[in-house]
C-alpha cells in the first residue's frame, strides 16, 4: 500500500508537471516577456489532458495490484500441507497384516484350508484306528482355540488403533480450516480419505479374523459329530449280540 501510494503521488506530480509545460507552452511570447495573459481555453485544455494522464496512470497502478494479487493467490494454492499422516498410516495397516500374517496353525491360505479340512474335518474314515481319531479331534480343537486366539488379537490391534484416528482427526480438521490454498484442503481432504481406507482395512481384518473362529469352531463340532458317529458304529459292530434265552425256575434240572 505504501508503495503503490508512492506511485500515485509521483504520477500527480507528473501531472502537475505537465499542465505547468502545456501552460507555459501555450502563453503568448509577450506574456513570457513581461505581461502575464491567462488563456481560459487553454488551461482547462491542460487540466483534462493532465487529469486523463492521472487516470491512465492509477489504471495501470490497479492493474498492477491485481495481478500482484493473483500471483499471491496463486501461490498460496500451491502451497503443500505442512501436515502429513500417511506414514503413521501406513504402519498401522502394516501391522495390522502382520497380525492376520501371524494366524496359528490354518493360516488364511486356500491351499492349506483344503488340505487341513480334508485331512481332519471330512468325517473318520472307517479304517482310521481310534488313537487316530483322538489326535484328529485334539487338532480341530487346538484349531479353533488358535483361531479365537488370532481374532483377539487382531481386534485388540483395530481397538489400538482408534486412539491414533481420534488425533489424526483433529489434527487434519485443524489443517483443513486453517488452510492457506485449495491445494491444502485437497491434501488434508486426500488424508482424511487415507484414514478411512486405514480404518475399513481395520474393519475387514477384524470380521475376518472373527468368522475365521466362528468357522473353525462351527467345522469342530461338525466333525466332532460325525466321529461320534463313526465311534458309535464301531462299539455296535464289536459288542456280541444279544441270544434269547429260555429263563428256568430254580431247581428245574
Amino acid at each position: 500500500m505504501t508503495r503503490s501510494r508512492s506511485i500515485r503521488s509521483l504520477a500527480a506530480a507528473s501531472a502537475l508537471a505537465l499542465a505547468g509545460l502545456g501552460t507555459l507552452a501555450s502563453t503568448p511570447a509577450h506574456a513570457q516577456l513581461g505581461g502575464v495573459v491567462y488563456d481560459p481555453s487553454n488551461y482547462a485544455q491542460n487540466v483534462l489532458t493532465a487529469a486523463r494522464t492521472l487516470e491512465q496512470i492509477n489504471n495501470q497502478i490497479r492493474m498492477l495490484q491485481n495481478q500482484a494479487t493473483s500471483l499471491v493467490n496463486e501461490a498460496r494454492n500451491l502451497q503443500s500441507l505442512p501436515l502429513t499422516i500417511v506414514q503413521p498410516l501406513t504402519d498401522q495397516i502394516r501391522q495390522t497384516q502382520q497380525l492376520l500374517d501371524q494366524a496359528q496353525r490354518i493360516a488364511y491360505d486356500v491351499r492349506a484350508i483344503e488340505t487341513a479340512f480334508d485331512r481332519q474335518y471330512r468325517g473318520a474314515a472307517l479304517g482310521t484306528s481310534q488313537q487316530a481319531m483322538i489326535a484328529d479331534a485334539e487338532a480341530r480343537w487346538q484349531n479353533s482355540v488358535a483361531a479365537f486366539e488370532d481374532a483377539l488379537k487382531v481386534q485388540a490391534g483395530a481397538v489400538a488403533n482408534i486412539e491414533g484416528s481420534r488425533a489424526a482427526i483433529g489434527d487434519l480438521l485443524s489443517a483443513s480450516q486453517s488452510a492457506e490454498g485449495a491445494l491444502q484442503a485437497a491434501q488434508a481432504g486426500n488424508q482424511l480419505l487415507a484414514l478411512q481406507a486405514r480404518q475399513l482395512a481395520d474393519l475387514t481384518a477384524t470380521l475376518a479374523a472373527a468368522n475365521r473362529a466362528q468357522a473353525l469352531d462351527a467345522a469342530e463340532r461338525a466333525a466332532a459329530k460325525a466321529q461320534a458317529r463313526e465311534q458309535l458304529r464301531r462299539f455296535l459292530a464289536v459288542r456280541p449280540r444279544y441270544v434269547p434265552r429260555q429263563a428256568r425256575r430254580a431247581g428245574e434240572d
